[in-house]
């Protein structure tokens, strides 16, 4: 009957039957040419001709049950019509391939093997109507269609850090669901940080007596506004982590653990002060000056705001691995999955170069410096680890030093590790910031907390995991794609859906679609109806598809053209600006040509779905022509050099990045004219500080003028730095009495190396320059 209703399907337009919204979309998607539909209703069977298929009957079951008030009798004997059939057929396109077929008698779904049956039963769910409001359907009709398809990358996962942040086991089970409903196949668990360890080690019980609780937390985005002073924390006991790992599997989803090494560990030693280089130093002490503390201040304290620590596992003891060894044999019978997480980013080595355990580490062993300390860590781990039948995964960091002999690297720094690790023919899996940080703001009209940067929808779904620089051979290397949910600011189940949805559904095209399949255009259709289901799910999810976008330019004659644009074109755009009492509609750009605020609106279907505003100061330099002498880097742009004129003032710092011109390891140097010759006796900088993320105010401010771009006078130098926040935002000003110029040159240098004893020790500074002003 397969066979012969295959020869019957034809490949169409979709848009001739309506569309299948699909999500990730198929390899391959057929209707017939005459449209018909199968309906199930409470006498449908689920037919298990397949051995071992009750998982996915039981999970398509579960979810007729939770959302359509449906419950099917299971069997294994065929019943002819109105069934849906559970099998497996032979595929030989790849582990995970199933086919999906809908006539008028049955739904037909066989898997290449039983993760093949599974995936077919999420498409089949996404082929059931949705019901409006709290209406249940007591029959569903289903689309004639035929399906076969198949995932693209082996490893498809996304994070959920629970160490910044707990969740408890029933939120930490439905985001595994949300995986499952994606085709995803691996929840990576991040367990331990400097803010509490959520495992529970029956050897070491003060883990989680004092490692899985914080005195209290900062307020408000780093450096805080204050601390809340609430004990926070929790933990996971062993009999949970059993039952969440069985909850996945039966999933087919794997649960990767990620236990923190060396660094990031502030919790466990905490719990333990001899882990430390210097059990005897406080945490208070090299705690950040501006973040404020609650509790005990003296020895070893869980860590109450964010960002990177020095207090780090001591490599040069002994203790130290037989520590992480007992652990690690307890994390083993626990997670059943081939790999264990040792993380191995972002470790200061500040303790280890001072530290007489570590540098006689260092001279026994013969290593160089203190990243070869590092690399010597994790290859020794690794040996552990494998020994345990198990393969070790970590951070690009662990390419420090020297690659560890079959550890499994996420470059999550760009790309640039992953590419080395495979060209030393080592598995990687993709996940950089710039592609799948699901913790970066979604929207420029971002109403909370979140950590920075700026991820929109699209940039993810546009992602082509395989690098350009790799030739064939090498890609085959690239195993996976994994998007990362960092919780620093992110406390409530409820954002941490709002944060991965709807980027976790253009994830999941990126990580099973064939590549020729991925339409942009198509998946924004596809994306209304997967709306309605996040709605059925009672999922909360962002709508910045629908924001209103606010760009500006140097007008052709003087002031700032404001141009007002949406990728939905359907609704309707207004506007109100200085002098207007009523919002006007939107129809062309518009110039402004002095400070205000403005404010937009759009309407979708006669709903407000998307408001922004700015507030634009002008000054004797806006708008005005400027040359930048020095680039940016590449990851922060601006809008180029007009960002330094735009009028726009920085007020909520890496929230809006995007509004800063970064410049790593370099000065800022830019030359505005201002037009003609004029009287000027100020010039000002607005500029960043936030050290915890390797940004630092500048050395000085340098400004020298001329009346005619060939002769230059200094006009003074200042190394002042002025804030009255507490965001880091701040200004550096040069002052004079009234003097005459047209061209105005600033001069920002950077901090340079960053010393020993602060965050990104070692590294380039980065400078980050929002706005100059002239008066």
């Amino acid at each position: 009957m397969k066979k012969l209703l295959s020869l019957l399907l034809i490949s169409i337009s979709l848009k001739s039957f309506g569309q299948i919204n699909i999500i990730p979309q198929p390899a391959s998607v057929k209707q017939p040419k005459m449209a018909g539909s199968f309906t199930i209703t409470a006498s449908t069977k689920i037919v298990l001709e397949g051995n071992n298929l009750e998982n996915s009957a039981n999970f398509l079951n579960d979810y007729l049950q939770e959302f359509y008030n449906l419950k099917l009798e299971v069997t294994k004997k065929a019943t002819g019509k109105n069934s849906i059939i559970l099998n497996y057929d032979r595929l030989d396109i790849g582990k995970g391939a199933y086919n999906l077929s809908v006539n008028n008698n049955e739904v037909y779904i066989g898997g290449d093997n039983e993760e093949g049956v599974f995936y077919g039963v999420q498409s089949l769910i996404q082929l059931l109507p949705i019901p409006s409001g709290n209406q249940t359907a007591g029959s569903l009709k289903i689309p004639f269609v035929s399906i076969s398809d198949h995932p693209r990358f082996a490893y498809r996962g996304l994070m959920l850090d629970c160490g910044r942040h707990f969740f408890p086991v029933s939120f930490v089970k439905k985001y595994i669901d949300y995986l499952a409903l994606h085709k995803m196949n691996y929840f990576h668990w991040h367990l331990t940080e400097d803010q509490g360890w959520r495992i529970e080690i029956k050897k070491y019980p003060r883990l989680t007596e004092v490692g899985a609780w914080r005195n209290g937390t900062i307020i408000g985005r780093f450096p805080g506004t204050g601390n809340d002073g609430e004990k926070y924390g929790g933990f996971y006991t062993q009999e949970e982590i059993k039952d969440i790992v069985k909850y996945a599997a039966q999933r087919y989803i794997t649960v990767v653990p990620e236990i923190e090494m060396p660094g990031h560990g502030s919790a466990a030693i905490a719990a333990y002060p001899y882990l430390s280089c210097f059990p005897d130093k406080s945490t208070k002490s090299e705690y950040p000056a501006k973040c404020a503390w609650a509790g005990d201040t003296t020895g070893k304290q869980v860590i109450q705001s964010w960002g990177v620590y020095n207090d780090v596992f001591c490599a040069g003891k002994e203790e130290t691995f037989s520590f992480l060894q007992d652990v690690i044999d307890e994390i083993i019978p626990l997670f059943p999955g081939q790999y264990i997480h040792v993380g191995g980013d972002e470790c200061p080595k500040t303790h280890w170069k001072i530290c007489p355990n570590c540098q006689k580490r260092m001279k026994d062993n013969n290593l160089k410096d203190e990243h070869a300390l590092q690399s010597y860590f994790i290859q020794r781990m690794e040996k552990y680890i494998n020994s345990k039948g198990k393969t070790l995964v970590g951070w690009d960091e662990i390419l420090e030093g020297g690659l560890a002999p079959n550890a499994v690297v996420m470059s999550w720094r760009g790309e640039a590790g992953g590419i080395e690790a495979a060209k030393q023919k080592h598995n990687v899996i993709m996940t950089p910031t710039t592609y799948v940080y699901f913790d970066y703001s979604q929207t420029k009209n971002e109403d909370s907390v979140v950590i920075g940067g700026f991820l929109p929808l699209e940039k993810v779904y546009n992602y082509e995991p395989y690098p350009k620089e790799l030739t064939a051979e090498q890609a085959k290397y690239i195993t996976g794609v994994q998007a990362n949910l960092w919780t620093e600011y992110i406390k409530y189940p409820s954002k941490v859906e709002y944060m991965i949805f709807p980027r976790a559904s253009a994830l999941s095209e990126v990580q099973w679609s064939p590549k020729e399949k991925k339409n942009w255009p198509d998946f924004q259709k596809r994306l209304e109806t997967q709306f309605k289901r996040y709605e059925l799910w009672k999922a909360h999810y962002s709508k910045a598809i629908y924001d209103l976008k606010m760009s500006y330019r140097e007008a052709a004659k003087s002031g700032i053209e404001i141009t007002l644009s949406t990728k939905d074109k359907s609704g309707l755009l207004k506007y109100e600006y200085a002098g207007y009492h009523y919002p006007m509609k939107y129809t062309q750009p518009f110039v402004i040509e002095k400070s205000g605020t403005v404010n937009a609106f759009y309407y979708h279907h006669n709903d407000l779905v998307s408001t922004t505003s700015q507030k634009f100061s002008f000054n004797k330099a806006t708008a005005k022509k400027i040359n930048l002498i020095t680039p940016t880097a590449d990851s922060y742009p601006g809008d180029g050099a007009f960002t330094l004129v735009n009028g726009v003032q920085n007020e909520k710092g890496l929230a809006k990045s995007e509004e800063f011109l970064g410049f790593n390891g370099t000065n800022c140097e830019a030359l505005i004219d201002l037009g003609n010759v004029q009287q000027i006796s100020t010039v000002t900088a607005h500029v960043f500080d936030q050290p915890g993320s390797w940004i630092y105010r500048p050395k000085y401010f340098q400004v020298s003028i001329s009346k005619d771009n060939t002769e230059y006078t200094s006009m003074g130098t200042s190394d002042i730095f002025n804030t009255t926040a507490n965001t880091g935002n701040g200004t550096m000003t040069v002052n004079q009495k009234s003097v005459a110029a047209r061209f105005v040159k600033v001069k920002l240098g950077n901090y340079g190396t960053i010393p020993e004893g602060m965050p990104g020790a070692g590294s380039n500074a980065w400078l980050f320059v929002d706005e100059i002003e002239v008066n």
